[in-house]
């Protein structure tokens, strides 16, 4: 039986990965900050599939988080078959109102533990011969905003060069861009989200039962709902200013987790 682990794991997107993957009978390890509700969620997704799930406690704006994932990642006589990078958090306010100290824990969360913890488990992967990584980034790494923005766009091109290098081994590595989704992520970062049309937002379930469609066809980019793959279109042809104006006005963050 195959494992997967996914990070951001109790609530949202990672929570969704987490639900679907148990159910198609994967065992899993899942990895967040808050160990109660991690083992609250390992115990419901056992007793309903009756998969094995490992629960990790870290922090991965934290060099210690990073490091324990890594070495479960590592682990050869426990393979991990799946890595879902999916933690991550946004930030309320604009340029030089967010405090420094968050903005570096966010390059640290969306772009240092995405390196490294993709880079630990394809390691092992391509020994293999077998293996996937779902890089969870924002369809806010197509418009110019801000740190979060900036950060999911390293985590798209990263992940589409990594997936070039890596052709032909066996191992495939998808960055996944969703728009807005009904999770408690912006709850979390203090943000509103009256200004946000209806027709936007995306069931999490939904978004990860077209993300594993998209990873299962060797796709190196999913945009999961032909809404986002329309606005995004339109957004290549915007000029830059304008779309900075259009973020401004409909919200800091984007996405998911």
């Amino acid at each position: 039986m195959t494992t997967a682990l996914v990070t951001g794991a109790t609530a949202g997107i990672g929570a969704a990965f987490a639900r679907r993957l148990a159910a198609d009978g994967h065992n899993l390890v899942l990895v967040a900050r808050n160990e109660e509700k991690l083992r609250d969620h390992a115990a419901e997704l056992h007793d309903r599939h009756g998969v094995e799930v490992g629960v990790l406690v870290a922090d991965l704006a934290t060099e210690e988080g990073i490091a324990a994932v890594e070495e479960r990642l590592g682990d050869r006589r426990h393979p991990v078959d799946l890595l879902v990078n999916n933690a991550g958090f946004g930030n309320k306010g604009e340029f030089l109102e967010v405090p420094m100290a968050d903005e570096l824990a966010m390059l640290k969360v969306h772009c240092e533990a995405v390196l490294r913890l993709t880079s630990a488990a394809v390691t092992g992967m391509r020994e293999r011969r077998r293996g996937g990584v779902v890089n969870v980034a924002s369809v806010a790494a197509f418009v110019p905003r801000g740190t979060y923005g900036a950060s999911k766009a390293w985590v798209v091109q990263f992940t589409q060069g990594a997936a070039r290098d890596l052709a032909g081994s066996g191992v495939r590595l998808m960055a996944l861009c969703p728009g807005f989704v009904r999770t408690e992520f912006h709850e979390r970062a203090g943000m509103g989200t009256d200004n946000i049309p209806g027709w936007m937002w995306l069931d999490a379930d939904n978004l990860v039962d077209a993300a594993m469609k998209d990873l299962a066809r060797g796709r190196s980019l999913s945009i999961p709902d032909p809404r986002y793959k329309a606005l995004m279109g339109v957004v290549k042809l915007a000029p830059r200013n304008l779309l900075g104006g259009v973020t401004s006005r409909t919200g800091r963050k984007y996405g998911p987790q």
